[in-house]
């Protein structure tokens, strides 16, 4: 794999503002804000993000100049499939005025995205979470099943009924899936398989009955694969760990058998989160006492403790853990340092689902944010929310 190729990361938000309401798409948000751009197995990668787009040919047009770029495209495509209300089952992504009497002309046909994608000449993933009324998800589900879908490329996600109402929080298989980017696998080379994630996606990923899965391999090396080079040689002695009280199968992998991290994630996709926390945790100190605590392998299981964290649904640890382990890329890096960035973003995502506790954690937040180059924005926004809490009230 070339890592000095030039890719290009397509998202691309189909959500009529009638559906938007006064809140953007949380699933397009949610992907903008896990740093797309370490998400290409590419050297330079230009990120392109469309909301709220009006008329398909500029949707068409930004398509069209994805699919020059020569290097790795991701296309993550989130919103509403729509058909037209009368004379036609075509698909459409709904775009900013959409409604099923108007997608004929407002909408972007399907197909239409499906044919620029083709034209690309290098390795390409599309990446679909969308949602379909119940007119149009009978139709969606045929695309799905007959392949008009994907249109022959390389493509992984899911088509789910339509919410009564918007959800504030981005889809479950977004979510999921995200998750597992990443954290990566060590054993899975320089790029990863889309499949994995998808399948991990689907695992952890609670959807809602009648969700048409969309999967259809070859995509070649898009998705880089963060924990191949950041994490440890594989151990020939494994730390021991003890779980007090959990019942299931054993916490840690069998000695001589290295890459630890299949297993911490399975067990955290099957709901035994304090086993999955446990084993982290252990292999941390294995990390620490090997590495030392300021080496890229210790930091690692910093952020695997954090993404289980978030996964158990404990968003101010998470926050914490994201922030230790951005303010120690900081420290090896200093603060142009791309993983600080990342792990900064991560730690800010939880921080906003922190409830009570985001009081608390918004000074070292926003302290962190202060010190990178692009955290203007996000510092006014810590500041802000600080402004807005009563004085004197504890987090």
């Amino acid at each position: 794999m070339d890592r000095a190729t030039h890719g290009c990361v397509l998202l691309l938000d189909g959500t009529p503002d009638r559906r938007r309401g006064a809140l953007p798409n949380p699933t397009a948000h949610a992907v903008a804000g896990a740093g797309p751009r370490g998400m290409l197995a590419a050297g330079a990668v230009d990120v392109v993000q469309l909301p709220a787009m009006a008329g398909p040919q500029s949707v068409l047009a930004y398509l069209q100049d994805a699919a020059r770029v020569p290097g790795p495209l991701l296309v993550w495509v989130t919103g509403h499939l729509m058909v037209p209300a009368r004379r036609g089952d075509q698909l459409h992504l709904a775009l900013r005025d959409s409604t099923p009497a108007t997608v004929r002309y407002t909408g972007l046909p399907w197909e239409w995205l499906t044919r620029a994608l083709g034209t690309h000449a290098g390795p390409t993933l599309l990446v679909v979470d969308v949602e379909a009324d119940a007119r149009t998800l009978p139709y969606a589900a045929a695309a799905v099943h007959g392949g008009a879908l994907d249109g022959g490329l390389p493509a992984v996600g899911v088509v789910t009924p339509s919410a009564e109402r918007p959800s504030p929080e981005a889809g479950p298989y977004t979510r999921a899936f995200l998750s597992a980017l990443a954290l990566g696998h060590p054993a899975a080379g320089a790029a990863l398989d889309p499949g994995y994630l998808h399948q991990a996606a689907l695992g952890q990923a609670a959807l809602p009955e009648g969700t048409a899965v969309l999967c259809r391999g070859g995509a070649g090396a898009v998705l880089a694969n963060p924990a191949a080079v950041r994490a440890p040689a594989p151990e020939p002695v494994v730390p021991a760990v003890t779980v007090p009280a959990q019942p299931g199968p054993p916490a840690g992998p069998p000695p001589g058998e290295g890459d630890p991290l299949p297993s911490v994630l399975a067990a955290a996709h099957a709901g035994r989160h304090n086993e999955a926390a446990a084993m982290a945790a252990a292999w941390e100190q294995h990390a620490l006492r090997h590495h030392g605590p300021q080496s890229p392998e210790a930091v690692l299981w910093v952020e695997v403790r954090a993404d289980l964290a978030r996964l158990a649904g404990d968003h101010p640890r998470a926050a914490e853990l994201w922030m230790s382990a951005a303010a120690q890329h900081l420290e090896r890096g200093g603060p142009a340092d791309g993983e600080a960035l990342a792990a900064l973003k991560r730690a800010h995502y939880c921080w906003q689902h922190a409830g009570e506790r985001a009081r608390v954690l918004a000074p070292s937040l926003l302290a962190l944010w202060e010190r990178v180059p692009q955290g203007a924005e996000a510092a006014a926004a810590v500041r802000a929310r600080l402004q807005e809490a009563p004085p004197g009230v504890p987090g």
